[in-house]
């Protein structure tokens, strides 16, 4: 293990050296990149430190023990060496995962974006609690969120939500959560009690860098309207909301959330750029599986991943058949549990997979 934390050290003293060159300061895509690898590399190099202690202590112990002039210092070596034994596997076992190749796309900001799907005013009231949800996990994780458009639904909650959240491996935490999640209770509406069942999709887009997708403005057409509310009625007379269509392959991007004309479209063009560079993610994705049939795969949008049932407070994620009894905390934003167990189950598998390489 040592050998290949060395072999870490050496990139790491590399990467140190480059990020102060004038060369790649002035190269906005290579600094980044190689911020991002420093920012890494600084990681693994903590561990290195407390691996080399605790194989010196073991070293050290076992040399005063086998001396055995000094029974008091024997005895404090042998509670020394207990003690460095027992956390060394754990150690071992760490930075085993730490030496799994990242997926680049993990340290991104992300688009959100929740639609409500079967189950008419009650699946966007439920798509409004799944905002929520996300929105409260983001504010306790320190991250930012940001609307960008939003179509609100006739009874409450949302037809359509779109948002952004920025901060510290938000797309790493967060790619797990695409797919249709599903809901299981008695509507408000509903005056014979009986249990409906709902769903609303997620798509969890990571954002792209204006480095990453390169948009010709000739072939974008941007259309320029007011404001709407509930029930579509405009809300403010200026035309500053802003619709872009990628005329090549007909995707939309619009943003009415700010009042400033130059917002919006900045903040339309965010989305359109991540959902071109999603497009070629889903396709690397679906090679990807070709080679890999990953339990937890963020590539299929379609399937349903979660079951949220409120007649009995449970909460089921059936890619890895995890079951909570935990709802009304977890629909508060308390995901992480559900979170930790599927990026357990990704390293897991990433580990097999790099198993040669230990």
């Amino acid at each position: 293990m040592i050998e290949k934390l060395n072999i870490v050290k050496q990139r790491f003293d590399e990467v140190n050296d480059l990020i102060i060159q004038p060369d790649i300061i002035s190269n906005q895509k290579r600094y980044v990149e190689l911020n991002k690898e420093y920012k890494d590399l600084k990681a693994l190099m903590d561990v290195r430190e407390k691996y080399i202690e605790l194989t010196d202590n073991i070293q050290e112990s076992e040399e005063i023990i086998a001396d055995g002039s000094d029974a008091e210092m024997t005895e404090m070596a042998k509670l020394q060496l207990d003690e460095a034994k027992s956390e060394l596997p754990k150690l071992d076992e760490k930075i085993r995962m730490m030496l799994v190749p990242k997926d680049p796309e993990d340290a991104k900001n992300v688009v959100m974006e929740i639609r409500a799907g079967a189950g008419g005013d009650e699946a966007s009231i439920f798509a409004g609690d799944l905002y929520k949800m996300y929105n409260k996990y983001a504010d306790g994780r320190g991250w930012k969120c940001n609307i960008v458009d939003y179509n609100e639904g006739t009874n409450g909650g949302f037809k359509e939500m779109i948002f952004e959240i920025s901060g510290e491996d938000v797309y790493g935490t967060l790619k797990f959560e695409a797919g249709v999640h599903r809901v299981q209770r008695v509507p408000q509406t509903e005056t014979q009690g009986r249990v409906h069942t709902s769903a609303a999709t997620v798509m969890v887009l990571p954002e792209a860098e204006e480095f990453d997708v390169e948009i010709n403005p000739k072939e974008v057409r941007v259309d320029f309207f007011c404001s709407s509310g509930p029930g579509g009625q405009s809300v403010n007379t200026t035309y500053s909301a802003v619709r872009l269509t990628h005329i090549p392959t007909g995707l939309v991007a619009q943003c009415q959330d700010q009042k400033s004309q130059h917002k919006n479209k900045e903040k339309a063009f965010r989305v359109l750029r991540s959902r071109l560079y999603d497009m070629e993610l889903a396709k690397k994705l679906e090679a990807d599986s070709a080679k890999r049939n990953s339990m937890v795969s963020s590539g299929d949008r379609s399937a349903k991943i979660r079951t949220y049932n409120y007649s009995q407070s449970r909460v089921t994620d059936h890619r890895i058949n995890l079951t909570l009894y935990d709802l009304s905390n977890i629909i508060n934003g308390d995901i992480q549990k559900i979170i930790d167990e599927l990026q357990l189950v990704e390293n897991t598998e990433k580990l097999k997979e790099n198993s040669d390489a230990f």
